[in-house]
């Protein structure tokens, strides 16, 4: 059974700084480390837009600074203010910009599902999402993207140490930690910022979580996609952000959505404590060799998060902690 953290632990200094990957300091994360060397994973970086003509262009401008690898997915919900149109300027002469054009305002909720589902179907390895009007600063990406090496999901998190908030009022700042403990007291999610949508997720998981029984499409989006990847198994860490005021456009809070998420997470909260909602926790086989890749001759893969682990034989004679592992190595759920 692995070990959930709530925050990637402190990292020996990266290249160009003297500073660890966690470190607390005066600026949160001011120096985030370059980006992984030799990666060939293939990154998407996905963008959910509703009037955000005037930050676009620049964030991606600035996305390419810090991801010049990254395929960028722009998902549009027929914004009227020409946001679809600068984008499709952009990719004239940026084939790695691509461009969905929604009918109508759908929500975040669905257009990070329509990025996870075309993340899985693209064969993408790594999905990226941040907001797009510049409160997820992507100066931190290469930040989450270091974390990814022994995560399964990475979150740009306010509230772990040298994270924060710039030019929030008290209650905001109150309301929002209320409703991250209430997340980690009622759903067990190993995360300090479960309500923050600047994220990486590991394709690989993403597949493995059941996304057709994502019910919430508002503000609790994100603490329920967190939960069914917790559920799923999901190696959880944070890296320090300071979450800034968007540069432009208006703020899209809505406080009757706000309620309607709390009582989402109240019955998910609800299900998990009826066991209608299960943890999958990997029981690694002991006894097995180095697995070769699926078909290669044939053996059990094992859980695929896991694949870099292996337990050591028990002594003879000695007992056996918890449940056997299945012959095959494959997840099963948690009691």
């Amino acid at each position: 059974m692995i070990t959930e953290v709530r925050q990637c632990q402190p990292s020996p200094p990266v290249a160009g700084t003297d500073r660890p990957l966690s470190a607390p300091g005066p600026v949160p994360a001011a120096a985030s480390p370059s980006l992984p060397a030799g990666s060939h994973e293939r990154l998407l970086v996905s963008l959910a837009t509703y009037n955000e003509a005037e930050n676009i262009g620049p964030l991606i401008e600035e996305i390419r600074r810090y991801a010049p690898q990254a395929d960028i997915l722009v998902i549009d919900d027929n914004s009227p203010d020409g946001t679809a149109k600068r984008v499709e300027e952009l990719a004239q002469s940026d084939p790695r910009i691509h461009l969905l054009r929604r009918p109508g305002k759908l929500g975040l909720g669905t257009a990070i599902l329509t990025a996870m589902r075309y993340a899985i179907a693209e064969g993408y390895d790594l999905l990226l999402n941040l907001d797009a009007d510049f409160s997820h600063p992507p100066r931190y990406i290469p930040g989450l993207l270091a974390g990814m090496a022994r995560r399964d999901v990475m979150i740009g998190s306010r509230y772990v140490a040298g994270g924060g908030t710039a030019h929030w009022p008290w209650l905001r700042r109150w309301i929002s930690r209320s409703v991250n403990w209430l997340v980690r007291f009622l759903l067990r999610t190993p995360a300090s910022d479960a309500s923050g949508a600047f994220r990486c997720y590991r394709v690989s998981l993403l597949r493995r979580v059941p996304l057709e029984r994502i019910q919430s499409r508002g503000y609790s989006f994100q603490q329920e996609v967190l939960f069914r990847c917790h559920l799923a198994g999901a190696r959880i860490g944070e890296y320090p952000i300071l979450f800034e005021n968007r540069r432009a456009g208006a703020s899209k809070v809505n406080p009757r959505e706000a309620l309607r998420s709390i009582s989402m997470i109240f019955y998910l909260g609800l299900r998990r404590w009826l066991g209608w909602e299960t943890r999958q926790v990997c029981r690694e086989p002991s006894r097995l060799p180095p697995v070769q890749p699926t078909g290669s001759r044939g053996l059990p893969q094992p859980c695929e998060q896991h694949s870099e682990r292996r337990s050591e034989p028990p002594a003879e004679g000695a007992p056996r902690v918890g449940p056997s592992p299945s012959p095959n190595g494959a997840c099963r759920p948690s009691a």
